[in-house]
C-alpha cells in the first residue's frame, strides 16, 4: 500500500486511527518519492527534516522511484484532469506511482484522486 502524503500529516498531528493504519501495515509500507519530498518540505528545521528520514526508516517505509512511465502516466494525468478535477502535478505523480505500481492508494483526500479511472484508492476517515 501507497500512503499518501496526507497520512503521515495525520500521525504527526497525534492521529491514533492513522498511526494504526501505518503499524497495521507491516509488511507493505510505501511511499513515491514526491510524498518523500514533500514530506521534507514541510519541516521547518533540520530536526524536523531528521524526523521525518528516521519516522520513514523506522517503520520500514520503501521510498518508490520515479520512473519514465510513472512520468508519462502523470502528464497524462494532468492533461486530462487538471482543468475539469484541478489536478495538481504532485497528486498527478503519486497516483501515477500507485498505478504503476499497481498497488492502492490510501488518503483522506479522495477529491485529489477521484477523477482517475484506474486507481485503487482507499479513503482513510481521521
Amino acid at each position: 500500500m501507497i500512503f499518501d502524503t496526507d497520512i503521515f500529516i495525520w500521525v504527526q498531528r497525534g492521529n491514533e486511527k492513522a498511526a494504526r493504519l501505518m503499524e497495521k501495515s507491516t509488511s507493505d509500507r510505501y511511499l513515491s518519492i514526491q510524498t518523500y519530498m514533500e514530506l521534507l518540505q514541510g519541516a521547518k528545521n533540520k530536526a524536523q527534516h531528521k524526523y521525518v528520514k528516521d519516522f520513514i526508516t523506522s517503520f520500514g517505509f520503501i521510498v518508490l522511484p520515479l520512473s519514465e512511465n510513472i512520468g508519462h502516466r502523470a502528464s497524462i494525468y494532468i492533461e486530462e484532469y487538471a482543468l475539469s478535477s484541478g489536478m495538481r502535478s504532485g497528486d498527478a505523480l503519486i497516483a501515477a506511482t500507485a498505478v504503476e505500481n499497481n498497488m492502492p492508494l490510501v488518503s483522506s483526500n479522495a477529491k485529489h484522486f477521484r477523477a482517475i479511472k484506474d486507481i485503487k484508492l482507499k479513503t482513510f476517515k481521521p
